[in-house]
Formats: structure tokens, sequence, C-alpha cells
């Protein structure tokens, strides 16, 4: 066995990382024939004496130190191989977290801007309400009643004097979800019930309700409300069919 024999290459791609079970393998099979190759040279380095014990003392060397060296290299790659598994979790758990938190922020100020208007209605306030939606004459909301309502100012001369005869408002909402449509529009769906004193006397109503928010400069406010009673009355004009199956 000459001198070139004992040259076993070990190749790490620095362009590509290896991966465990190959370098497992490849240092596996190398690392049997070079034990193979230590221990026959060590036999004959004691059946040798001297120049050609000073000789094959240092091939015997070599081999050792090429055996070192793939210990070094084993464990150089596990080191890497646990590294790069390491980063790839938390960049996933970085950005799955990342995006999480940018849909809670997104849906932020329409939920605000709702929340603003239920206050407004519990508290009769009827500058708190209107100031919620937006202020245009092509505003359109369908109404409880069954009835619609064109433009802010309308509404709100509606609203101002319903208020004045009503009194301990209480309002319950379920069933909230919001829809974003883009960075800039949304919708928001419910489910309300309402309870108060008109004119000193209690009514209670319930019903759903859908909101259409826009995003008008660095203010969300409802373009379209659509709200309808959870059973509405015998008497209102709906198809038969959709009384018995809807």
């Amino acid at each position: 066995m000459g001198f070139k024999d004992l040259n076993v290459p070990v190749k790490v791609s620095m362009t590509s990382m290896p991966r465990l079970s190959d370098v497992s393998r490849r240092l596996s099979n190398d690392w049997v024939y070079l034990l193979a190759v230590k221990s026959l040279w060590h036999n004959k380095l004691f059946e040798t004496s001297g120049n050609g014990f000073a000789a094959k003392s240092f091939q015997y060397a070599l081999i050792c130190t090429k055996i070192n060296n793939m210990k070094k290299i084993a464990f150089l790659s596990f080191i890497i191989t646990i590294s790069t598994f390491t980063a790839f979790a938390q960049t996933t758990k970085n950005t799955k977290t990342k995006t999480t938190v940018t849909a809670a922020a997104s849906d932020k100020g329409v939920r605000d801007a709702f929340d603003r208007l239920i206050e407004g209605i519990k508290q009769v306030d009827a500058e708190k309400v209107m100031s919620v939606y937006q202020n245009s004459d092509r505003i359109l909301f369908f109404n409880n009643n069954g009835t619609a309502t064109i433009g802010w100012e309308t509404m709100k001369s509606n609203r101002e004097a319903g208020y004045a005869d009503t009194t301990n408002v209480s309002l319950d909402v379920t069933g909230l979800r919001v829809e974003m449509l883009g960075k800039d529009a949304a919708y928001v769906t419910c489910k309300w019930k309402q309870q108060q004193e008109y004119n000193g006397k209690l009514e209670t109503a319930s019903g759903r309700m859908t909101l259409v928010f826009r995003l008008i400069g660095k203010d969300w406010k409802v373009i379209h409300l659509h709200t309808s009673p959870d059973n509405p009355d015998a008497a209102r004009p709906v198809l038969p069919s959709e009384r018995e199956n809807q």
C-alpha cells in the first residue's frame, strides 16, 4: 500500500448544505476503511525495525491524523445541520407571528369605530352615533322597520327626533364578525338585542346587522347599514316561499 492509497477525500460543499444522512453514510464508509488500514499498519509497525520502522511510523501517524480529522468533520457537519434546522424553524415561527399580528392590527380601526357606534346608541347620543357614518348625501340605510333612508343629514334628524323620547337603553351584540376587504374596506356582521323605554313604555327588539366600512383619510366610516328583525311582522310583504323556506 503506497502513500497515495491513504489519500481518502471527504468533500464538504460550501454552496449546498449536505443532508445529515448523506454525511453519516459517507463518513461511516470512510471510517470503516481507515480503521481497517490503521489496524493493518499497526500490526506491520511492530513487525518492522530500523529505517523501515521509522517510515511505517510516519505513515501510521498519517492514518491516525486522517481519522482525527474525520471526527472533526463529522462533528462540524452535525452542528451545521442542527443550526440550519433551528434557524429555519425560528424564521417560520417569526413569519407566522408577524402575519397574525398584522392581521389583528389591520381590523383594529374597524372594531374601534364599531364600538363607538354601540356606545353612542347605549348613551342615546346622536352626535356620537352619526360621527361613525360617512357624512354624505348618498349614504344609504336599510332600516329595521323595512324602510330606507338616504343621506347623512336625514338620518341625523331622525336619530335626534327619536332619541329625544328614548331612555334606559341596553344593547347586547353577539356573533360579531369583521371581514377585511383590503387595506381600506371591510364589513361587519352581528346579531343584536336592544331594550329601551320610549315615551315611558318598555320595548324590546332583536335582529341582524351588516355595516360596510371604508377608510376615509385616517378614519374608518360606515358607508352603508342594513339591519333586519329576527321575526318580521306577518303582514310584512315577502314572498310566501321565502316565509316558508328561509
